[in-house]
């Protein structure tokens, strides 16, 4: 008999359990959906969030202004031009007219076009003879400068030499006459009109 009360106590207590476990699970499924609906709420208030950022600090910055819609047509006729000249070089390589010279500018640094005239101007030391009565000095060199000169309706090159001398007798310094100005002087040199007082 006692373990008839015993397992009947058991019994009452295992019903109580499994309703206090119903529920401990129906509350927490409650929970869960406030959870879950409080998630999407703050998703919802990000999204909103970062529109209110995005109309407030990037209106300036990030939206086109009507003079800007034609700058992706400009990268499409890029493009294409870039295009056409792939495929007409890939035609002339085809047909066997591809081109040995590269593209490119073609300039010509350092020297100038030897059709033009050159007028040459030799300048000569004052004295070729060595400052210490040795005699007359040989020349050891010469330091030459070319500009491009412009007459109107005429080119031409001016080509200035500064033969160098030195002593051959003694060891005296190198001698060269000084190089003239290459400075065009823009200064007006009009006559000023004097205003009367």
């Amino acid at each position: 008999m006692i373990a008839a009360a015993h397992i009947a106590a058991l019994r009452d207590e295992n019903k109580q359990l499994k309703a206090l476990l119903a529920q401990t699970q129906a509350a927490l499924s409650e929970h869960q959906g406030a959870l879950a609906a409080s998630e999407e709420a703050r998703r919802r208030l990000e999204v909103i969030l970062g529109e209110l950022r995005r109309e407030k600090f990037g209106a300036k910055s990030e939206k086109l202004r009507p003079d800007q819609y034609h700058l992706p047509l400009e990268h499409v006729e890029i493009a294409q031009g870039i295009l056409d000249t792939a495929q007409e070089r890939a035609e002339a390589v085809i047909q066997g007219r591809s081109r040995s010279v590269p593209e490119g500018s073609h300039r010509n640094r350092g020297c100038l076009p030897a059709h033009l005239p050159r007028v040459e101007r030799i300048i000569e030391p004052a004295s070729t003879l060595c400052p210490c009565g040795c005699g007359a000095m040989t020349k050891i060199g010469e330091d030459v400068s070319k500009r491009l000169d412009v007459i109107p309706a005429q080119w031409r090159v001016l080509v200035t030499r500064g033969p160098k001398y030195i002593c051959r007798r003694c060891s005296g310094p190198v001698v060269q006459a000084h190089a003239p100005e290459h400075v065009v002087c823009l200064v007006d040199c009009r006559p000023k009109r004097r205003l009367r007082t």
